[in-house]
């Protein structure tokens, strides 16, 4: 069964995301949602206040930070964040990293908006973000209940 029209594959940030189950696609309002990222890479340090977090790590590891707790992440390990409670990641693998991001609320409204059609399912050109992206990106994740609060975790 196919889930929507809207486009799955996206460059998102400094990565290649491909949503697998829209949160339009069913009741609960789900989003699953697969991301494809390069070695060395960390979103800003943020705060979901409408959803909580689930990561499914596929391939790579990853560092996750929670508050003040921090957890290294590998193939098969899940790690739960709650909302209201600042976090980050840092994928730590040379190769890169996947994993899946399961939620409800804002977070995939936003990744739609602030991503562009990827015309593979590759990473994009890896770019320093500017001040103009970097506020953009505030902009959208502050309209979908996400605070930046801090830089990427180390």
């Amino acid at each position: 069964m196919s889930e929507s029209t809207e486009s799955n594959g996206l460059w998102f940030m400094n990565g290649h995301v491909t949503v697998h189950l829209s949160k339009a696609a069913n009741a609960d309002g789900i989003s699953i949602i697969e991301h494809l990222l390069p070695a060395g890479f960390g979103p800003p340090l943020h705060i979901h206040h409408d959803e909580d977090e689930t990561f499914y790590v596929l391939a790579g590891e990853f560092r996750f930070k929670q508050g003040e707790a921090i957890r290294h992440a590998q193939p098969g390990d899940v790690v739960y964040l709650p909302k209201g409670v600042p976090h980050g990641f840092r994928v730590l693998s040379a190769g890169g990293g996947r994993c899946l991001t399961i939620t409800r609320g804002g977070f995939e409204a936003m990744v739609r908006s602030a991503s562009l059609p990827a015309t593979a399912a590759i990473l994009p050109e890896q770019i320093e973000p500017t001040p103009e992206m970097q506020a953009r990106l505030t902009a959208l994740c502050a309209e979908n209940g996400i605070d930046l609060v801090g830089p990427p975790i180390d």
